[in-house]
């Protein structure tokens, strides 16, 4: 513990930020030191290249981090992956569990100030250009967390505001659809850009008008997810 605290010193010495990856549970060092970003202490997700179980659990692992871990500091999980299948090739083994919409939300959902996004070249077109274009937006840094609706292990639902931009961000941890109605004041009467998963799982970009009482139903395939922006 006191390595990890003379490296954040003296890399603050030289103008230097740091992650830490394969490390402990940070306990306040985002208010001890400046250049503290971020640190991984979670199964992030290199494992899901390397193990099938943690590819199986991707969903309802996300569903639990928002509650547990990211609760405590920053959240170094490893990012975005929009390979079909998580290997160099793209092809062949390891398949990806988990929709394009999911993965999106994780990108507003686990919060970092430094997000990562695993790609190989034929990501570039073979994923609508859509999900691209959201990768080089959305915020890594944020104003304001909402908790809007969830429950550990089922799935989660935030909020993030980045200066007047408002992102909620949803996953589903559970083997089957779920269909919510959820509040949203701050986009009470307006219409949203909706990033979510058809019956087939396939990622679709839509306008939807949320009720001037904020209301809004939104479903969630299995292992699917959503983002409103």
């Amino acid at each position: 513990m006191r390595l990890y605290e003379d490296i954040l010193s003296d890399a603050n010495d030289y103008g230097l930020m740091i992650i830490f990856h394969g490390a402990t549970l940070p306990r306040g060092w985002e208010r001890m030191y400046p250049n503290f970003v971020g640190a991984e202490a979670v199964v992030a997700s290199e494992m899901l290249i390397f193990s099938q179980g943690v590819r199986e659990a991707e969903a309802y692992n996300a569903s639990l981090h928002p509650f547990i871990r990211n609760t405590v500091a920053s959240m170094e999980f490893g990012g975005t992956l929009l390979n079909k299948y998580l290997v160099k090739s793209n092809e062949g083994r390891n398949k990806r569990l988990t929709t394009d919409a999911f993965q999106l939300a994780t990108a507003v959902l686990f919060q970092n100030p430094v997000q990562m996004f695993g790609l190989t070249p034929n990501n570039l077109t073979d994923v609508p250009a859509f999900e691209i274009d959201f990768m080089k937006t959305v915020p890594t840094t944020w104003n304001e967390t909402l908790y809007i609706d969830g429950y550990p292990g089922k799935y989660a639902v935030i909020a993030r505001r980045h200066n007047n931009q408002w992102y909620v961000a949803g996953v589903n941890g559970q083997k089957e659809l779920v269909k919510i109605k959820i509040q949203l004041p701050m986009f009470a009467g307006k219409k949203v850009s909706m990033y979510n998963d058809d019956k087939e799982k396939g990622t679709f970009l839509k306008e939807v008008a949320v009720k001037k009482n904020g209301e809004l139903e939104v479903e969630m395939q299995a292992g699917g997810g959503f983002v409103l922006k």
